[in-house]
């Protein structure tokens, strides 16, 4: 049980937030109120100041799985479940947010929305989320799970799927479980073959974002997803211009066949 100085420290952290949210807070007491969800009737100001110490910032701590928050001592199921319905709230707020306004250039958005589902994952998982013509999400969807490359990915599966959502526009995502989100060669052939399809299909490809760690990479970002569309307009002219090549070559020949002197 607290002692009756536990007790009212913990009333008037309470009644503080109440009254004026989180402004004026230290790190650990924002920690401590959310251990008291689930440790009522326990004096939880030193638990919170060493959880803040192992994972070093608020961030770091609602960043945490529950099974890296129980191996502290003090902290059990109970008091996980309350960070962890944190993180769950947040998340679901940030897709809320992302829903309600157009995301071609919110790579950021996409990992904020996505880095709490991905981050303990031990392997690759490829998303595709779907977007309307207003460039509003539509849903998301788990395409592969494994090493991600890109006979594991169909670029016809995906083009389908984005024509029975009625999908105008994609972005990918998927996690790299090392942490380093730098692209592999294979994911960017299979970027690249992505984006060569939508072209095809007048879907666009507006990002594929990698995750790893606390950190991202963006191909829109980096400039590689407007390379590709270049690459796949310069395929086009060329084979246009050879097509138009073999057409006149072959009237030429069949005017010499019938060419008389």
């Amino acid at each position: 049980m607290p002692t009756n100085d536990a007790a009212g420290h913990r009333k008037r952290l309470r009644e503080k937030f109440i009254k004026s949210g989180l402004a004026g807070f230290h790190d650990y007491e924002v920690i401590e109120l959310l251990l008291t969800l689930g440790s009522p009737r326990k004096d939880c100001k030193q638990q919170a100041k060493e959880t803040l110490k192992k994972f070093k910032t608020l961030r770091g701590v609602l960043q945490a799985s529950p099974r890296e928050l129980q191996e502290l001592d003090g902290i059990g199921p109970h008091s996980a479940f309350g960070i962890k319905l944190v993180q769950e709230v947040a998340r679901e707020l940030l897709k809320q947010k992302i829903i309600d306004k157009p995301v071609y250039k919110s790579a950021k958005e996409i990992f904020d929305y996505l880095y709490y589902s991905m981050r303990d994952l031990t392997k690759e998982v490829f998303k595709v989320i779907y977007l309307n013509s207003q460039n509003q999400i539509i849903d998301t969807t788990d395409l592969s799970e494994g090493t991600i490359n890109s006979s594991a990915i169909s670029p016809r599966e995906v083009m389908e799927n984005a024509i029975r959502y009625h999908a105008a526009s994609l972005i990918f995502a998927h996690n790299h479980p090392s942490g380093n989100p730098e692209p592999s060669p294979s994911d960017k052939d299979l970027t690249r073959d992505l984006v060569y399809a939508g072209s095809i299909m007048r879907i666009k490809v507006l990002d594929h974002v990698i995750i790893g760690g606390n950190k991202y990479f963006s191909f829109a970002g980096e400039g590689l997803i407007e390379e590709y569309e270049l690459n796949f307009l310069n395929l086009k002219i060329k084979g246009v211009s050879e097509a138009k090549r073999r057409l006149y070559r072959a009237k030429l020949f069949d005017s010499e066949l019938h060419w008389h002197p």
